[in-house]
């Protein structure tokens, strides 16, 4: 017999609604979704008394960069799915860009085998498109990979994507979703050249040098392709007021595009830079808050599909310095949902929102098979939260490797209380099971 446990008395938000209710878990999955004062069907082997707290369906993270292989001195599988699991997130998506870079498929299958062992969460990892592996495209494995990830500009070595001819081949040959990071690199370099032979610059120059146009001629090109050819596509990390624009324009006559805000753009503008510096140095780069502002109301319209994290550790040494020296890349994932969930409480956007767009869209952007939401027989991905007064987070209890985040000098008014992955109790009050290991995500194609 599977171990049944019941989540008593939560305050439930599923699927737009909050309602009080209790989730019996039994094994793996739910089964049973009770509205209050409903007992079980049959008698439960552990009772977790929820009153006062919220449930939601685990966060589903579309884009992370764990650093495993090849970078693990700043990160590793073991600690970023450990930070996951304490913020909340259940699933997570993997980038190629790894040492080796995962653009082969037998890169991905050892990959993915890297994952099984290590990773507390469930996973996927993405397959790197290059100027040379179109032809690999044909043998993925639709069923366990979650997309083919496409840099359009701002990436290093064959990753970069830039060839028109390339472009589209990839967008007419991917059998499966294609996720675009969507920066015009010859529109970079034209604002760099001025600049040529400098040792570095001041950080606040990052968003310049990044800045609208150079997202929304990428991003805006991209569309075209996927409207073209009929590519599933998902641009990833919009930025911009223009790129809103561009998504409400298309008003649902293109349903096979989908797109995704990421947290450091809806928490942090470039005024942040006076108190943060390049701790939040990222690609694309924060904007002014008349671009912070379109994305917070895009949440709020429903303009926009996902929020993810592209959570992306670093050493602090290594953001040590300005638009050209240090780095880019901001770790967040342990805080990103508690940070969404806080600028919901300043009345940003709903709370239903929130989940929708980290826990239930992610699910349906991605076709994934029974998770994201809080439903019978769907898998027991379950967050169980807390709310609080205003705090700022102890840094003492960051997991991630590198030790540090960003979201530090937010002011939090969620804390999470439990999280549950498979059914299986990951994160309970700051104790992580770090022996429990995720499962492969499947879609369904």
């Amino acid at each position: 017999m599977e171990k049944r446990t019941l989540i008593k008395d939560a305050y439930i938000i599923n699927e737009g609604k909050r309602s009080k209710g209790s989730v019996v878990i039994e094994g793996a999955i739910i089964k049973e979704v009770l509205p209050n004062g409903e007992m079980p069907k049959k008698e439960c082997d552990e009772v977790i008394e929820a009153k006062g707290l919220t449930l939601i369906p685990g966060a589903i993270d579309g884009h992370v960069h764990f650093r495993d292989p090849g970078l693990t001195y700043k990160a590793t599988v073991r600690s970023e799915s450990m930070a996951a699991a304490a913020g909340g997130v259940t699933s997570i998506m993997d980038m190629p860009n790894t040492k080796p870079q995962t653009i082969t498929l037998e890169a991905w299958k050892d990959k993915m085998q890297h994952f099984a062992e290590n990773c507390l969460v469930n996973y996927s990892c993405y397959f790197g498109a290059t100027n040379d592996n179109i032809d690999d495209l044909a043998k993925l494995d639709v069923k366990r990979t979650c997309g083919v990830k496409v840099f359009m500009g701002a990436s290093t070595g064959n990753m970069l994507v830039d060839d028109n001819h390339t472009l589209q081949c990839i967008f007419k040959k991917s059998p499966i979703l294609v996720a675009t990071h969507c920066e015009d690199q010859q529109l970079i370099d034209l604002h760099m050249n001025p600049y040529k032979g400098e040792y570095d610059l001041p950080i606040q120059m990052h968003s310049e040098i990044r800045n609208e146009l150079v997202c929304y001629n990428s991003s805006s090109h991209a569309v075209k392709l996927a409207q073209e050819y009929g590519t599933r596509l998902h641009l990833l990390h919009l930025t911009t007021e223009m790129e809103m624009q561009m998504l409400e324009s298309l008003n649902h006559k293109s349903p096979n595009i989908t797109a995704e805000i990421c947290v450091p753009h809806l928490v942090f503008s470039e005024l942040d830079y006076i108190g943060q510096g390049a701790r939040i140095k990222c690609n694309p780069a924060v904007k002014s808050n008349k671009h912070r502002m379109a994305l917070r109301r895009a949440v709020k319209t429903g303009i926009i599909d996902t929020i993810a994290t592209d959570h992306a550790p670093h050493l602090a040494k290594e953001k040590e310095g300005g638009a050209i020296q240090a780095l880019s890349g901001v770790p967040s994932i342990q805080y990103a949902l508690l940070s969404v969930l806080s600028l919901a409480d300043k009345g940003n956007f709903p709370l239903h929102q929130v989940v929708k767009m980290m826990c239930h869209n992610p699910a349906r952007c991605f076709n994934i098979e029974d998770r994201g939401f809080i439903k019978p027989g769907y898998a027991a991905d379950l967050v169980l939260l807390k709310h609080t007064q205003p705090y700022q987070l102890d840094k003492s209890d960051i997991l991630s490797l590198c030790g540090w985040t960003p979201l530090d000098h937010t002011r939090l008014t969620w804390k999470v209380n439990k999280t549950f992955v498979n059914g299986h109790l990951v994160y309970d009050k700051k104790i992580v099971d770090a022996d429990y290991r995720g499962e492969a995500l499947l879609f369904n194609r």
